[in-house]
């Protein structure tokens, strides 16, 4: 059964919680920039410009992830997009949930006249480093790290989108 993906819905809010409460507290602890994501998503996220998309299979909710303007602007010119609360369900990983999630977010960035994207996340998320790699992310220098609001975020990548075509993207 194939994967697909679509622009959230209200009635999407439980699941896209639930999946992001699973991996945050299967790898770490929830902090409060993730209790504000996911508790106010609507003004979190949404009421920020952000958008959400939302992965299915056989019509459930088996993925997520959120692109909006970044925390954190490095004021150089470019849009900036930031992608943040990408999961999957945790009995379906590796089963291209997560690229179909990250092709989705590209094409919103797109949409959304975003010149780059920025995202941050662990180390030990090896399987979610590679996702990103694969879709031309490259890490952040240590000279080039920008401020965080998670304890847990030790890797910073980004993509300029210039670099990368749709086709690329899987878009």
């Amino acid at each position: 059964m194939p994967v697909s993906t679509r622009i959230y819905q209200a009635a999407d809010r439980q699941a896209f919680i639930d999946l992001n409460r699973d991996w945050i507290e299967e790898y770490f602890v929830l902090e409060d920039s993730d209790r504000e994501q996911l508790e106010e998503l609507e003004a979190s996220i949404l009421g920020k410009g952000g958008q959400i998309v939302i992965a299915e299979k056989g019509g459930v909710v088996v993925g997520t992830g959120a692109i909006l303007p970044p925390h954190d602007d490095p004021g150089d010119g470019r849009k900036w997009l930031e992608i943040v609360k990408m999961a999957a369900r945790k009995d379906l990983r590796g089963q291209g949930i997560g690229q179909a999630v990250m092709a989705a977010l590209i094409e919103q960035a797109r949409d959304m006249d975003a010149d780059a994207i920025w995202l941050e996340t662990n180390a030990d998320l090896t399987a979610a480093i590679r996702l990103y790699e694969r879709n031309g992310f490259r890490h952040l220098g240590p000279d080039e790290l920008w401020p965080t609001p998670y304890a847990r975020c030790n890797v910073q990548m980004v993509l300029t989108l210039s670099s990368v075509t749709p086709a690329q993207a899987g878009v």
